[in-house]
């Protein structure tokens, strides 16, 4: 797909089609030789395979639905009425303004009604997420709403904590400034001590 076809097709409101390999390869030279290097040099030869082949695992979030991993849940947990948190979960993620890379970690919790659901669901669900082009607000929102709706918990509460390359590697040049976002919901908007035992466990 050339960019006069997705322009056009832009404009008309159309989809999109998704570019074969070899297309998306091509688009991989055009930009090396933009940058001002022969994408026919040995050293880069195969880098336009490399690229799209690392773009495939980068944004393999589009390909997943969160809910699906939310879905089997389990009833029996000898009256546990307590907060459920899991810390430091991982997140790499990409800006969807300049696609670069922001890295960091997250911290969900939900207060369980009735059911459950595997931990490693929860860790998942901000996986599928962060391999999508996100601003890192969205992405917050993304997973605390997952949660809320798939769960119907009594409250759901989201942090994190991220180092932007955009902003590290380009632009201002900041490289020691990281970005904090939290999303509640529930009990952990409404009761204050519950916000603070989160934020607590965050290390916050």
């Amino acid at each position: 797909m050339d960019a006069i076809t997705t322009d056009k097709e832009l404009a008309k409101g159309e989809p999109l089609k998704k570019p074969t390999q070899e297309e998306a390869e091509a688009a991989v030279r055009t930009l090396l030789a933009w940058a001002g290097d022969d994408p026919r040099r040995e050293g880069l030869v195969d880098t336009p395979k490399r690229v799209v082949n690392a773009y495939k695992e980068w944004f393999q979030g589009y390909d997943e639905d969160p809910v699906k991993y939310l879905s089997r849940t389990f009833d029996d947990v000898q009256g546990y009425d307590d907060m459920v948190m899991l810390r430091e979960i991982a997140v790499e993620s990409h800006c969807e303004h300049h696609m670069a890379p922001f890295l960091g970690t997250a911290y969900v919790a939900y207060m369980p009604t009735q059911a459950v659901v595997g931990i490693s669901k929860l860790a998942r669900v901000v996986e599928i997420y962060a391999k999508r082009l996100q601003t890192q607000e969205t992405m917050t929102s993304q997973i605390c709403d997952a949660i809320t709706e798939s769960l119907a918990p009594a409250g759901t509460a989201v942090l994190i904590d991220a180092v932007h390359q955009c902003m590290t590697t380009r632009g201002v040049h900041h490289p020691n400034v990281s970005t904090i976002t939290t999303q509640f919901t529930g009990v952990f908007k409404t009761d204050k001590d519950m916000r603070d035992r989160f934020l607590r466990l965050a290390g916050r």
